[in-house]
């Protein structure tokens, strides 16, 4: 029987600091029990150096006092600490592998709230940790603080030079021919974790830069602003007749983009651009295909597979999009929510690279937004997210007979001509009803049914 992860959920752990499991005393033990297995992972390599993690933190005001509860829970467990302060969680991933560190650790509830925060982990290779490796140290973190002897103690220092190394890999992940020179870019980095880099980035790329959404003061991160809220960006691309809009989101792993008139195009489109780009150069074909998630549109398939290219569906979440572009052997695939992923570039999704992959297929595709994702007919979707109050389990709701009834009448009433998808969110209470159709009014219609059914249940 396979266990259950008593505090990880599909990205980490999170939830609304100073309620469980965000709370002083449960972050202490886990950074603890972490440090234990990296500690114990590093020693099984036959590495004869200490080992050593690195924490990177968005802007949230609670990221200083978690930054000191991990430092303490991995010095306690004998393993150095470098603090890198403010960074994207994919420069984190990046820099884990590039300094040869035991692993990485990112202080983020990305998309969220300010109130709310998150812990995850990157191995050392950079990427997300295996379900295994999460049950391990849930383990260890369960027997307490185990304090190893003085002289056996870690010790904590700050990166100085970190954004910097960042900065480097992403304007590496382009061709070097490639320039943003003559383009007016706005960048929205949602007053959090790259509201410095970003703009630095694009800057030494050669576009003129319009920043919003780069003023963190620990409170505003997310708050109408970013790829979860891109009204902002469209209105300060059309003022500023912009030729481009980048939105990431807090922890910057993800990634919405704005054409000149305006028009947000989200994950799938993004990726979208990516593989006909691939296409043209032969990095993606009929043998190397591209995955989605359950959630990716179904137009999305059906205009891939007109083009003769396979399609794989993975869960929910970038680290299952991983497992299945691991298992074809395939570099390219991503999310409806800007999670993209491109293991020819990088180990994990990145908001900032991402968007610079696009603006380089544009270009050597020499076409805008609309025009290279003409052949990508979406069909009409509809997303509902049913909060769920304190203390109401949503496999509950999920398995409750009103719901499955409502699920049921609603696949019936589609006719084999839509989809249904319901499932519990990984990151936050929240039950996401998805309805795919033909047409937008059964989409809504639909949709509103079951959600309604989840609320009541």
């Amino acid at each position: 029987m396979t266990k259950t992860r008593q505090l990880f959920g599909t990205d980490g752990m999170r939830g609304t600091v100073g309620i469980a499991p965000m709370v002083p005393e449960t972050i202490l033990a886990l950074a603890h029990g972490a440090g234990r297995e990296f500690a114990a992972q590093h020693a099984a390599s036959g590495r004869k150096s200490r080992p050593t993690v690195l924490i990177g933190k968005d802007t949230r005001v609670s990221g200083y006092m978690l930054e000191s509860l991990l430092e303490a829970g991995f010095t306690s467990a004998g393993v150095d600490v470098l603090m890198g302060g403010p960074m994207p969680t994919p420069a984190v991933a990046h820099l884990t592998r590039a300094m040869r560190l035991s692993a990485g650790v990112v202080i983020s509830a990305s998309h969220n709230p300010y109130a709310d925060n998150g812990i995850k982990f990157f191995s050392a290779t950079g990427h997300k940790l295996s379900d295994a490796t999460e049950l391990s140290i849930e383990a260890q973190a369960m027997q307490g603080v185990r304090c190893v002897t003085s002289d056996a103690l870690g010790k904590a220092k700050r990166v100085d030079d970190a954004a910097g190394r960042y900065i480097e890999f992403c304007k590496a992940s382009v061709d070097t021919s490639f320039s943003l020179a003559g383009k007016t870019v706005v960048i929205d980095a949602a007053h959090g974790a790259a509201y410095a880099i970003a703009p630095q980035v694009l800057h030494e790329l050669g576009a003129k830069v319009i920043k919003i959404g780069c003023e963190p003061n620990g409170l505003n991160i997310n708050d109408h602003v970013g790829a979860t809220h891109t009204a902002a960006l469209q209105a300060a691309v059309l003022a500023n007749q912009a030729d481009l809009g980048i939105a990431l989101d807090g922890d910057a792993d993800r990634v919405m983009m704005v054409d000149s008139d305006g028009r947000v195009f989200d994950g799938d489109e993004l990726l979208y651009v990516l593989a006909q780009y691939g296409i043209k150069k032969g990095s993606v074909s009929a043998k190397k295909g591209v995955v989605g998630t359950l959630m990716t549109n179904m137009g999305f398939e059906l205009a891939l597979q007109a083009q003769g290219i396979p399609f794989v569906r993975a869960g929910v979440g970038d680290r299952y999009v991983l497992e299945q572009l691991a298992a074809h052997g395939w570099a390219l695939g991503g999310e409806s929510s800007g999670h993209i992923l491109n293991l020819d570039k990088h180990t994990t999704g990145d908001g900032l690279m991402s968007a610079l992959q696009v603006m380089e297929a544009l270009a050597g595709l020499n076409q805008t937004l609309s025009a290279c994702v003409a052949g990508f007919v979406r069909l009409p979707q509809q997303l509902t997210n049913v909060r769920l109050a304190v203390g109401v389990n949503a496999k509950d709701k999920l398995n409750a007979p009103t719901v499955k009834e409502a699920v049921a009448k609603a696949e019936l009433g589609l006719a084999g001509q839509g989809r249904v998808l319901l499932r519990a969110s990984g990151t936050e209470p929240v039950v996401r009803v998805m309805v795919e159709a033909k047409e937008r009014v059964a989409c809504l219609h639909w949709a509103a049914l079951i959600a309604d059914a989840v609320t009541n249940a």
